[in-house]
């Protein structure tokens, strides 16, 4: 994994049980899971906006933003970006109509 995104994931993982007041972080995990979830949302929702009405560098940026909130979520949930990553290996190869499909329950 790149070791950009491993830092990234060590520093949320030292921040979770840090003292709320003093680590934005630790203040969206007190917050709970669905905080974190609605700060995903919004960040989501501006990335695609910066998409269709701003340039590269507002995309770059909030799509930054986007993965950085993410990524608590995934902590936030017992997982990283290795399991995201190996969801998307095990798709690799498999047509996205068909891989679609086969969640349809």
């Amino acid at each position: 994994m790149d070791p950009r995104i491993e830092r990234l994931e060590a520093v949320i993982k030292a921040r979770k049980g840090a003292d709320p007041s003093s680590s934005y972080v630790a203040s969206l995990f007190a917050k709970g899971t669905a905080k974190i979830a609605q700060k995903v949302g919004e960040e989501a929702t501006e990335t695609i906006i910066a998409a269709l009405h701003e340039g590269p560098e507002k995309l770059t940026s909030e799509a930054a933003d986007l993965l950085f909130h993410l990524s608590i979520l995934l902590a936030d949930a017992g997982l990283g970006m290795d399991d995201v990553l190996s969801e998307l290996e095990r798709r690799e190869g498999v047509s996205g109509i068909e891989e679609k499909a086969s969640r349809k329950g």
